[in-house]
């Protein structure tokens, strides 16, 4: 009887994780604040006007492919925002300072390059229209106070 108990308890244990991970997966937060964003030299590409999804994959990941349609069908809705897609095993050092542990991961970056949002796995695209909303107003609040030479 003690076994049926423990398969049980198991079985429960690793239905409630799937669960938790289900509702997290692709998920799109807020970070706290960073001391510095990301500039272009870091992305190998210029910023948005308005905002910048940055996106990190690795060859063989299939959400990767998902989520790259995904916002790049959003960035050529929304005037003003870039996609940039790093490849996350040519930029382990962007890999460890950003402590991104999984692709694909999304960053969004206002207009200054700081980053706002952040999702891990494959965000749906209304959320990242809802995230980027943030990031678009997050970044025209620094507008009158950005110089730029400060990058």
């Amino acid at each position: 009887m003690t076994g049926l108990w423990v398969v049980l308890a198991t079985l429960a244990l690793g239905t409630v994780i799937g669960v938790v991970k289900l509702r997290r997966d692709g998920r799109v937060r807020d970070v706290a604040p960073a001391p510095d964003g990301l500039t272009e030299a870091d992305l190998g590409a210029g910023l948005g006007e308005r905002a910048t999804l940055v996106q990190f994959s690795t060859a063989f990941c299939q959400p990767c492919r998902a989520t790259r349609r995904v916002l790049a069908d959003v960035s050529g809705i929304v005037p003003g925002v870039a996609h940039v897609e790093i490849d996350a095993e040519s930029r382990l050092d962007l890999v460890r300072r950003l402590d991104i542990m999984r692709t694909p991961t999304v960053l969004v970056l206002d207009s200054s390059g700081n980053i706002v949002k952040r999702a891990s796995g494959q965000p749906r695209k209304e959320e990242v229209l809802a995230a980027l909303a943030g990031a678009v107003s997050h970044g025209s609040s620094h507008e009158s106070s950005h110089n730029p030479d400060e990058m």
